[in-house]
């Protein structure tokens, strides 16, 4: 179903909206999980640790296409929301040839500085081969996460977020197959976990796009859309790369926090990896109602609706804190058993560790549900240079503290998960300035 998100009941509308990328991404944290827990079940805490760093340093080369599909969405959603056709088809034009040369420069770089990566990530001697093997499979599938991620943020633009999640489900359940005959009955080891992957990004990516071609004759690219608009590339340009930057900031952050984690040893990059996923899971519905909520209000700011976009702020921070609050009770309860599922029996210490990361964290996720609010409503309103602000201020604090603090004896590596929940905070503090601000200057006078 397409959903026009300038009319009707605004929190109904949205929840119906949002609810297919929630579980999309779900779906996709689901065969990234599931990736984890038959590597650490089968192939044990070196291959554990392989994988869970390869996933971050992949989080960080993807974001970079994420934030230009995204930026790139908002300007389709932008011209739907005041039925520019003839912009949209063209933006979708400059915006695929561009972003899939960057996508295929992005693969060509991972896999001529393989080597380098490992070293500057701080990869130990023993786990190092594994990691490199995982690597030469996983950057194969870098043209196939532009491909899904062009096309879903595409449809969504549109209304769309159904289509998506079916695509993203058959991908998961795909990958989960692959993932126990390559390991468990080929004893491909961990580039048996790669393979699998590579080859279920391939069939979403390539199948959504087959989709968005057959099934929406009214996106399909005429010869006249095929040209260069420098004024349409300027706005794509001016959202898609502030995008960019801000997705790719907050995971080079991110990444920096992997290497720091990746020098206290193997056991505590192992807690680390199962830690991550399920904290990524339980904050991932979040993460997407923030761009569903992007969506909505950039369909809104194209049609000049500037009270129906305060009025789905309010309603949407009312639902991110509920729904923050509950999954931060039940992460907080079942940390140790949730722990236990990616293990090995009898890791008590990387256990020990990842309860740690789990409980720290858990406990704050509001913060990161209200600053995905205000990465989404920036991005929407052509002020994408905020979010990149925000970013900027909530990694910058995580990294600097997580260095400084986990060199404090009494903390050791709490203080690197310390770190996050303050970083979220002083971003949210900001963000809220931000938002006042904006809000002042199209508030009417009364």
């Amino acid at each position: 179903m397409d959903y026009d998100l300038t009319k009707g009941d605004i929190m109904k509308n949205l929840l119906k909206f949002a609810f297919p990328i929630m579980l999309g991404n779900m779906l996709q944290q689901l065969y990234n999980v599931a990736d984890t827990l038959i590597v650490g079940r089968y192939l044990g805490q070196e291959a554990l640790a392989a994988v869970g760093s390869s996933y971050t340093l992949m989080v960080f080369i993807t974001s970079i296409l994420l934030g230009l599909c995204m930026g790139s969405g908002a300007f389709f959603s932008m011209q739907f929301g005041s039925r520019e056709y003839g912009r949209l088809k063209k933006g979708i034009f400059l915006s695929f040839v561009w972003i899939g040369l960057t996508s295929l420069l992005l693969m060509l770089l991972a896999y001529g500085n393989t080597r380098q990566i490992l070293a500057f990530l701080q990869v130990p001697g023993e786990v190092a081969p594994l990691m490199e093997e995982y690597l030469l499979w996983i950057f194969a599938g870098i043209p196939a996460v532009f491909l899904y991620n062009f096309a879903a943020n595409l449809l969504r633009a549109v209304g769309n977020s159904f289509v998506p999640l079916c695509f993203l489900g058959l991908s998961a359940l795909l990958n989960i197959l692959l993932d126990l005959l390559f390991i468990c009955r080929f004893h491909w080891g961990v580039g048996g976990a790669a393979a699998a992957t590579v080859l279920s990004q391939y069939l979403a990516g390539g199948g959504i796009l087959y989709y968005c071609t057959r099934h929406y004759p009214s996106l399909r690219i005429q010869r006249e859309h095929c040209c260069m608009d420098r004024k349409i590339l300027k706005e794509l340009a001016g959202l898609s790369t502030l995008t960019c930057l801000q997705q790719s900031v907050m995971n080079f952050g991110i990444l920096m926090v992997q290497g720091l984690v990746n020098s206290f040893g193997a056991v505590v990059m192992a807690a680390f990896a199962a830690a991550v996923k399920i904290d990524s899971f339980a904050y991932a519905p979040v993460q997407d109602f923030g761009n569903a909520f992007s969506t909505f209000v950039a369909q809104n700011f194209g049609a000049g609706k500037t009270e129906r976009i305060r009025k789905g702020m309010r309603d949407a921070v009312a639902a991110v804190f509920i729904f923050c609050l509950a999954v931060s009770g039940l992460v907080f309860a079942f940390a140790g058993n949730l722990m236990g599922m990616f293990l090995e029996e009898g890791n008590q210490e990387a256990a020990a560790v990842g309860l740690g990361y789990l409980r720290i964290e858990g406990s704050f996720y509001f913060g990161i549900g209200l600053l995905f609010l205000f990465y989404g409503y920036f991005r929407a309103v052509h002020l994408p240079g905020v979010s990149v602000v925000l970013t900027v201020i909530s990694l910058g604090t995580r990294v600097a503290l997580a260095y400084i603090l986990s060199a404090v004896p009494a903390l050791g590596v709490s203080g690197i998960w310390m770190s996050v929940p303050i970083g979220w905070g002083l971003a949210d503090i900001a963000g809220g300035w931000y938002y006042y601000k904006e809000q002042k200057k199209h508030r009417p006078l009364r």
